[in-house]
């Protein structure tokens, strides 16, 4: 059985999703920084994040 945690002090109910979120986590991180693709600049990423919504409001309006 896993340690109950306090809501005030944790988003999880328990150590144990606590620790599980935190393994997946950490496995993502290392996977972004193992890819061996071009990095790309960060306000070039955010006109591309913003494309695509703008994208996706029009086709929604539309549809």
């Amino acid at each position: 059985m896993s340690t109950p945690l306090d809501p005030i002090v944790s988003e999880f109910e328990t150590q144990e999703q606590s620790d599980s979120y935190d393994r997946w986590f950490r496995e993502r991180i290392q996977q972004s920084l193992d890819d061996s693709r071009p990095n790309i600049p960060h306000d070039e990423a955010i006109a591309r994040v913003r494309a695509t919504i703008v994208s996706k409001k029009r086709r929604h309006a539309t549809g």
